[in-house]
């Protein structure tokens, strides 16, 4: 740890526009999720401090951009859909290590069910409109439904290597993120037979996603390439490949969150320990967030005032401020590997599991305040906080617009 954070220390924080987009995969360094002090950077400012044209030209069929400059507007406390505010209040944690799934009651802190849902489950993902939730076995290539109103389970639905899935904005596809494929296949969400695929060859451990404000776009992480794919959602091609400035191909990088206003995503880089930020187009690396080693997740708070990142290697939860990029707060979880989860639906609570040490953790997001710490099984990973405000979902943990 101390080589790097000295090698961090080296970097600046502001880096130089890419000279160009490469596609070249030298250098990468195959592996598998089985084996799986704060600092304020000066960002380039936004293109516009308050949009003052209400309208985004989104990808057609796609919900309207309510507020230009707070793409998560319609996430804020309490903006249940019906379907969301039918489900009961529940936090499900699925197992990479067990293959199964465990399910706490939010109210008493304790486990009230487990399940097994197949060989490796990563993550559990919400549907699009919000009435399913699913748990992805990328080695057994099936999908566990489970009825958000009751916690109950269905029979496992093929799919081909889902490690992530997400869904395209406008509820047409649904995504399996195939990692040792290497590959995006494509699927109806309703019914679930294949649309196509699309391989990507140069992007190595593909990982976590997101979308520009307007949804035409999406960013797909490469873990194990130490780059970015981005992919055009409506004709499902590769756009550009995007290298980070320092290529990490071990744990590289990971989740990746669009910021509030649109102008920028944060990529975070495990083995850089911080952040690399794209542009709001997803064309060129604009800079870069030193934070803690094993930078992993992104989740914005209720109101979107800041982001939580978590890093499951220093054991910390950073609070960043998503429009400068300064870091406001630094909460330690001792002794813990903060990893994935999300934000309870009143903003009051922070749900993350503890990916090396069987446990989960709840932190008040008031003060970082640890409320418990909830013993699991092996592996927990890809928790999932439910129900969650939002008019849909795009898949993951919870990620919702």
């Amino acid at each position: 740890m101390a080589g790097r954070l000295a090698r961090l220390a080296a970097v600046p924080l502001v880096l130089a526009v890419l000279a160009a987009c490469s596609t070249s995969a030298g250098g990468e360094q195959e592996t598998t999720h089985a084996g799986h002090t704060s600092a304020t950077p000066s960002l380039p400012p936004t293109t516009s401090a308050a949009p003052t044209t209400p309208a985004v030209d989104v990808l057609p069929g796609m919900p309207p951009v309510i507020d230009p400059a707070n793409v998560y507007s319609e996430t804020a406390a309490g903006m249940l859909t019906p379907a969301a505010a039918a489900a009961r209040p529940l936090v499900y944690v699925p197992h990479s290590g067990s293959g199964e799934v465990r399910v706490i009651d939010p109210a008493t802190f304790q486990e009230i069910d487990r399940f097994p849902a197949g060989v490796e489950v990563q993550h559990v993902v919400p549907s699009y409109d919000m009435q399913m939730l699913y748990a992805t076995d990328d080695i057994g290539n099936t999908i566990t439904p489970i009825d958000p109103r009751t916690g109950g389970h269905g029979d496992r639905i093929p799919v081909i290597d889902p490690y992530n899935m997400y869904f395209w904005p406008d509820g047409s596809t649904a995504v399996s993120v195939a990692e040792a494929r290497r590959t995006l296949v494509f699927y109806d969400p309703h019914t679930w037979a294949e649309q196509g695929q699309l391989p990507i060859p140069e992007c190595g451990g593909i990982d976590h996603a997101d979308f520009t404000a307007d949804g035409r776009t999406a960013v797909f992480t490469c873990e194990f390439a130490g780059r970015v794919a981005v992919v055009d959602v409506a004709t499902r091609t590769l756009l550009r490949i995007i290298d980070m400035p320092v290529r990490n191909t071990h744990m590289g990088p990971q989740d990746i969150k669009l910021s509030p206003d649109g102008q920028r995503f944060y990529v975070a880089d495990s083995d850089q320990g911080g952040l690399w930020v794209l542009d709001g187009a997803a064309t060129q690396v604009i800079g870069q967030i030193p934070l803690g080693a094993g930078t992993h997740g992104i989740y914005p708070s209720r109101d979107a005032s800041v982001l939580y990142v978590t890093s499951r290697i220093a054991g910390t939860v950073s609070v960043l401020d998503p429009v400068t990029g300064a870091v406001k707060a630094t909460w330690p979880v001792p002794g813990g590997s903060p990893d994935m989860g999300g934000v309870t639906a009143d903003g009051t609570q922070l749900w993350l599991s503890g990916r090396y040490d069987r446990e989960v953790y709840v932190i008040s997001t008031a003060d970082g305040a640890l409320l418990a710490r909830i013993p699991v099984g092996d592996g927990p990973h890809g928790l999932c906080v439910w129900p969650q405000p939002g008019r849909y979902s795009l898949g993951h943990t919870g990620v919702t617009r």
